[in-house]
């Protein structure tokens, strides 16, 4: 175990050093802003070697809109190192060990071994204040569906990714199989359990293969909002915190999105691969009702998730002002949706979509990433939800899909969509025994408040695209238009 230094001076400090590097980084959500953090906890691994220092890092931030706590590894160095020369952090000065070079924890494979070691349950957290300390509130938690032993080859981490930081680690078996895993290492931490390691980790035990195999997870037990600026140093009841999750990857594999956009490009029929995915997450949506539960799903429940979609398009007309000319068709849709029966409340996948789904040559349909939208608090997203709301996600998938090809070709790729959305219903109802479109009034809601959402992100981002959803929002309140007038 390492030996920590007391009583002796560290320039600048690690808090000043955070702050001038924390603003640029893609996972840190108050853009524009200078952070303004505070350090609330910190735990340490250790190197075999006795040469790096590893410390994770629990910060408050208190610019942009409120405080959120960050997750922030670092690795300390005695001498720079060339390959890590665009994850440094910055220098400082240590009383004792003179001059270390501090590097995003991530990217140093030091860290990468220790922390797939740390998941594994074959190291302990150590102490960051005390020499020679086990830290019993961080543990790794071994999935117990994972048999395969792994030895550490290198690690690299996931280009493109914003809210969280993955690490691929390239491992082998002990019979010499390459057996590369991920591990994401959450970057924005709230109390609870995350939704991506529990419903994972759930669909795993249950024997479901739609998933990826789950190797382990990391996890605090403490208070993190005792620490939130205004609470003082109080400690409330401990709660779980999840750190990490290490899962296979899957190497040389699509996502969905490609898969099928090569398909409608070709012009190539992707009835037979909907249908599959259709089958897939119902099987998924099954493992889930079964093994979670489910909860009836009240008048009350039902129109005060309508009254969310209401305020959701109020929002989205405050900025297109192109929306406006739907309210009266939109209100009647939402309160068709309000007075229907709604079926059982249950765990979903939350954010669904063909990014979300990787295409195995050997094993089909493989789902992704079961945090949820990241824009709601994990207090909402840990909650039973519709799972129309990830069919209506997918439909809306294979619509931008077809939609994205006609911004760059002539013609239409209305029929691919069409043939494709049908052969993805078919397959659900084929395995659930609940055909979607028997609930069509909250189908047609669920796929009008993504398009809502999809207005307003192309709004900001690509003006040029907004058009996809626009006239998707057409296509839905189109029978909508004559019962209006009619009555």
């Amino acid at each position: 175990m390492a030996e920590i230094h007391t009583g002796t001076y560290v320039r600048p400090s690690k808090l000043e050093l955070l702050t001038a590097w924390m603003g640029a980084q893609r996972w840190y959500a108050a853009k524009g802003y200078e952070p303004q953090l505070t350090r609330i906890d910190a735990w340490r691994l250790g190197d075999p070697a006795g040469e790096v220092g590893i410390e994770t890092l629990i910060v408050w931030d208190d610019a942009g809109t409120g405080p959120v706590a960050y997750q922030v590894p670092l690795t300390y160095r005695s001498a720079p190192v060339e390959e890590l020369e665009h994850a440094l952090v910055g220098t400082t000065e240590h009383g004792v060990l003179g001059q270390r070079w501090v590097y995003d924890g991530t990217h140093d494979p030091v860290y990468a071994e220790q922390l797939l070691e740390f998941v594994r349950g074959r190291v302990h957290a150590e102490s960051s204040t005390e020499s020679d300390t086990v830290d019993d509130r961080y543990v790794g938690v071994p999935a117990t569906t994972w048999t395969e032993d792994l030895s550490f080859g290198s690690s690299r981490v996931l280009a493109g990714e914003q809210s969280n930081t993955s690490i691929i680690v390239d491992t082998v078996t002990s019979d010499g199989s390459a057996r590369p895993v991920i591990i994401k290492v959450f970057r924005m931490l709230s109390p609870g359990d995350n939704p991506d390691v529990v419903l994972q980790t759930t669909l795993r035990e249950a024997g479901c293969e739609r998933v990826p195999a789950v190797v382990g997870s990391v996890r605090g037990e403490w208070d993190l909002t005792a620490y939130a600026p205004g609470n003082g140093d109080s400690i409330g009841t401990p709660q779980t915190v999840h750190l990490a999750f290490a899962q296979e990857f899957l190497p040389g594999v699509q996502d969905a999105w490609r898969v099928a956009s090569v398909a409608v490009d070709e012009g190539t029929d992707f009835t037979g691969p909907a249908r599959l995915l259709g089958e897939a997450t119902a099987r998924v949506h099954g493992i889930l009702a079964e093994a979670l539960g489910t909860t009836p799903t009240t008048h009350d429940t039902g129109s005060a998730i309508v009254d969310e979609m209401r305020g959701r398009f109020e929002a989205a007309v405050a900025e297109v002002d192109e929306l406006a000319r739907f309210a009266p068709l939109v209100d009647r849709i939402l309160a068709e949706a309000a007075d229907v029966a709604w079926p059982p409340m249950q765990r979903i996948h939350g954010d669904y979509h063909l990014g979300q789904v990787l295409h195995s040559p050997t094993r089909g349909w493989i789902l992704l990433d079961f945090e949820g939208e990241p824009i709601r608090p994990l207090a909402e997203r840990v909650l039973p939800d519709q799972w129309i709301r990830d069919v209506a996600g997918m439909l809306r998938s294979f619509d931008y899909c077809g939609g994205s090809w006609e911004q760059d070709n002539p013609g239409s790729a209305r029929p691919w969509v069409t043939a494709t959305q049908r052969a993805f219903l078919d397959g659900y109802a084929a395995v659930s025994g609940v055909d979607p479109r028997a609930h069509s009034a909250l189908l047609t809601a669920f796929e009008l408040d993504k398009a809502m959402y999809e207005v307003v992100y192309e709004a900001r981002n690509r003006p040029d695209w907004v058009s996809i959803p626009l006239q998707a929002i057409d296509r839905l309140t189109a029978g909508h238009d004559e019962t209006l007038k009619e009555t």
